[in-house]
């Protein structure tokens, strides 16, 4: 059966007119490259990697070089010290200087206490969706990334159990702005509780502080099954991503709406959606979104969980793709969030009903056409 499906994969990297993309030698989870896991970057199935990849070769900018993503977040693997240990598969990875606005877990009311300049990774979340952004790409080992030549500026706002609150959120999103971040990407959500912009003041005045300096935010629309997209994603001007399925529907547990923007692959379970042949919800799940990240209680040691699935791991993708859209030059020196978001949306890959809907948005982030000429 891999055997096969290996195979499957390699006629699916077959482009129009015989053209072939540019394939990264990346081993994978079993050897036989990284094509055979991570459907969530092919073509069809995903957000056609290779195709952008070709795009920012031709640009003269692979991988996104010299974008710089603020990803907020549990904070990542990216060094060893003390107890802490750096990913394997990070070695190449541009990281700037990052903060740790959540160095201690508190028992109190708030989330997080403490502060210092080491935003080390003690969850696992932070460092998988930094690696779906720019893991180490064309080395040999594991898997790849869709924007490995961006810069990572780690802002660690979460806690050891994915908490976070709005002080530390909105703080970490203003150092994101003051350290040079173009894109700033939020892989996470306050819940059902939070139902207007009134509730999370300084987050949204961080982000309209954000835009004013011309910095793309992106987040995740939510996980859970509801009719309307969560907090901060639903702010104005944030770009909020929804998940679907390898099967190109709908994850059930995405939150849509009205005001959801787009798409991308979050993994796990279809919803049940009427007339949409897809949608498979009473047969096999769809495989998670798979990186090397921290496993075991500890967070000592790296593998590939396969229980990450969600808009957490959906949002990554599309700031990935932000980058590859600056790096690329196709709208100019310096977009602006405005032209970024239309050009994603323009791009898309409609599903569900003809045109822009609740469920899907504009459709699914294609980064292939998203960078195009």
């Amino acid at each position: 059966m891999r055997t096969l499906f290996a195979l499957m994969i390699a006629v699916l990297l077959v482009f129009p007119a015989g053209a072939h993309a540019w394939i990264p030698d990346d081993k994978g989870i079993g050897g036989l490259g990284w094509q055979a896991d991570q459907w969530n970057f092919l073509p069809g199935t995903g957000v056609d990697a290779p195709r952008a990849w070709d795009n920012l070769f031709a640009a003269g900018r692979p991988g996104g070089k010299g974008v710089e993503i603020a990803v907020l977040d549990s904070g990542v693997a990216y060094e060893n010290r003390g107890r802490f240990k750096k990913s394997p598969d990070l070695k190449k990875l541009r990281f700037a200087d990052g903060y740790d606005f959540c160095a201690r877990t508190s028992n109190g009311l708030n989330a997080c206490e403490g502060e210092d300049k080491y935003p080390n990774d003690d969850y696992g979340h932070g460092t998988h969706v930094i690696s779906t952004i720019a893991e180490s790409t064309n080395n040999g080992v594991a898997l790849t990334g869709l924007a490995y030549g961006a810069t990572i500026i780690p802002v660690k706002v979460l806690n050891s159990r994915g908490e976070g609150d709005e002080d530390t959120i909105a703080a970490g999103i203003r150092y994101a702005v003051k350290a040079g971040a173009q894109v700033i990407n939020l892989s996470f959500e306050f819940g059902s509780s939070t139902t207007s912009a009134a509730q999370v003041p300084r987050i949204a005045a961080a982000v309209r502080a954000a835009r004013a300096k011309n910095v793309t935010v992106v987040a995740a629309s939510g996980n859970g099954e509801l009719q309307r997209v969560g907090y901060p994603a639903a702010l104005p001007g944030v770009i909020s991503v929804g998940a679907v399925t390898e099967h190109g529907c709908a994850a059930v547990y995405s939150n849509v709406g009205p005001g959801l923007d787009l798409v991308a692959p979050g993994g796990g379970k279809d919803a049940a959606l009427p007339d949409q042949p897809q949608c498979v919800p009473a047969g096999p799940h769809g495989r998670p979104i798979y990186q090397l990240t921290l496993t075991s209680k500890l967070r000592q040691t790296f593998g590939y969980p396969t229980d990450y699935f969600g808009t957490s791991m959906a949002t990554p993708h599309v700031s990935a793709t932000v980058a590859l859209i600056i790096a690329s030059g196709v709208l100019g020196p310096n977009p602006t969030p405005d032209q970024i978001e239309a050009r994603l949306k323009a791009t898309a890959r409609d599903l569900g009903v003809p045109g822009p809907d609740e469920t899907y948005g504009a459709g699914m982030v294609d980064a292939g056409a998203a960078t195009a000429r």
